[in-house]
């Protein structure tokens, strides 16, 4: 295979096999660069009498925003996709069951804080969803102290400042950008 003159010597892997071009070497991110802690947001919505409500839930033990209402949420798994990510937690936290053709993309927000942690170097992947089945209840008793049904324009009080701010969006009509970042 011809390499370009200024190309970097490809290494080896721990085992002495050849590199694969379509791969990252698995040193290629430490130190230097952000990972990204990737997760999957499931906003139900349903129409009432005219009126747009979401599913929220009342955090508690989690060690993360506990107290605040929130929506369907958690981290995508090793191996997972985003989607994949989405439907499950929707079945774990809620017992529904949403098709991944349902899940409408809403946007992605990079949460990040300057010079922090690698941990706080987030990508949240908010998902809208008006068709699944089965009725939403509490499948984690031991992370959710209440869940039920909001008006998207008039939410209880505290809902996790970055799921209002999207939310907060969604209900004035404000049309979501593909990508946001906090802080701006």
């Amino acid at each position: 295979m011809p390499t370009a003159p200024d190309a970097a010597p490809q290494r080896a892997d721990d085992h002495g096999a050849a590199p694969d071009p379509e791969r990252y070497a698995p040193d290629d991110h430490l130190g230097s660069r952000s990972l990204l802690v990737a997760a999957a947001y499931v906003v139900l919505r349903r129409r009432v009498d005219g009126r747009d409500e979401v599913l929220l839930q009342l955090r508690r033990g989690t060690g993360y925003m506990d107290g605040c209402w929130a929506t369907l949420a958690g981290h995508v798994d090793p191996g997972e996709s985003v989607h994949e990510a989405a439907v499950r937690e929707a079945a774990e936290e809620a017992g529904v069951v949403v098709a991944p053709g349902a899940l409408v993309p809403l946007t992605a927000l990079h949460r990040f804080e300057r010079g922090g942690p690698a941990v706080e170097q987030r990508l949240d992947a908010f998902f809208e969803v008006t068709t699944w089945s089965g009725d939403p209840t509490p499948r984690e008793p031991d992370k959710t102290a209440a869940m039920g049904w909001f008006p998207l324009d008039a939410l209880p009080d505290p809902v996790v400042p970055h799921e209002r701010l999207v939310l907060g969006m969604l209900a004035g009509g404000v049309p979501l950008p593909a990508v946001l970042s906090l802080p701006t």
